[in-house]
């Protein structure tokens, strides 16, 4: 713990909780006051706890490491925070999510972040076009496979959906995939690898909501779509993330 005359000095700042055993990091936090000693008193079940338990069990005790203190805010601090969990990787980490604000600001490639900030506006001509935003799922560098299931499903959708051809997944407006459709059934969880859980939760919210089936467009119509800005044709203040052109 910190002594009292320390923490006024210390003020807000992101911390590390390393496993002695072989010394990787396995929690990435940001805090004030004694925030970084909270986790080795909590009872909450989870994976930072079981990781914890772990490391008693062998007789030992995580090693807390203080990364940056007295920063300004607590934006930097949660700034600071998501790139290392960014850095590190979610899936090494005892850590939920990916961070604050990630998606828009955290580790991408420079191809994406020039798309994110300067894509070539898209024409859609082509008829039969569905648009579906899926700015909530989106990660960058998310691997195809993933990138499908957010886009599939699961949605509310009428019976218009059988005229659409094409699919556009979009990120902020940004077509990140073009997918041919080859049909609609009922949403189903079990169908979902990378969302399983997500989807299994929600299960018996989602009655009526449909996925499609659909494989990567060809050319030349993939190419026409992928990696450009079709904002201007999304309604503005829309809360339904599927929109048809």
């Amino acid at each position: 713990m910190f002594p009292r005359a320390v923490i006024s000095k210390v003020g807000i700042y992101v911390y590390l909780y390393r496993d002695p055993r072989d010394g990787k990091i396995f929690y990435v936090g940001k805090g004030k006051g004694q925030r970084a000693f909270q986790h080795l008193v909590d009872e909450k079940d989870g994976v930072k706890r079981k990781k914890i338990q772990e490391i008693r069990n062998a007789g030992l005790e995580p090693k807390i490491e203080i990364l940056v203190h007295a920063l300004k805010d607590d934006e930097m601090a949660l700034k600071i925070e998501a790139a290392l969990i960014d850095l590190i990787g979610v899936g090494q980490l005892a850590n939920e999510v990916r961070g604050y604000d990630v998606i828009s600001h955290g580790k991408m490639d420079v191809q994406e972040l020039v798309a994110l900030y300067d894509a070539p506006k898209g024409i859609i001509r082509d008829q039969g076009i569905l648009l579906i935003r899926i700015n909530q799922l989106f990660r960058h560098g998310m691997g195809s496979e993933e990138l499908y299931e957010a886009t599939r499903g699961v949605w509310k959708i009428g019976a218009r959906r059988n005229s659409v051809r094409h699919v556009l997944a979009l990120y902020q407006g940004v077509v990140k995939e073009v997918y041919a459709l080859e049909g609609w059934e009922p949403a189903n969880w079990r169908a979902y690898s990378f969302r399983a859980e997500e989807l299994k939760a929600r299960e018996k919210q989602d009655v009526g909501r449909w996925q499609f089936k659909g494989s990567v467009a060809k050319e030349p119509i993939r190419s026409r779509y992928l990696g450009k800005d079709v904002s201007k044709y999304l309604v503005k203040g829309a809360m339904n993330p599927i929109q048809y052109v």
